[in-house]
């Protein structure tokens, strides 16, 4: 039991993550303000193949940036 639970520890540390332990979805977008995903996408994200996650995260900067204006042009 702990070696399966070991050897799932040590995959989820090879897998590459936005994530920056923020975790607030924004009401507007339903993206995380804190990594810019989806929830489906956190859900999914260790599904993944890496090439979709690659692309997803290849998107976030944009999704920021569109965060941030949407936040400033409501101020």
């Amino acid at each position: 039991m702990f070696r399966h639970a070991s050897a799932n520890r040590a995959r989820m540390a090879e897998i590459e993550s936005p994530c920056i332990k923020v975790c607030v979805l924004d009401p507007v977008s339903n993206h995380c303000v804190g990594c810019g995903r989806s929830l489906t996408e956190i859900e999914r994200w260790t599904a993944l193949s890496p090439e979709e996650r690659r692309r997803i995260m290849a998107d976030l900067p944009a999704r920021r940036a569109q965060h941030a204006a949407d936040r400033s042009a409501v101020r």
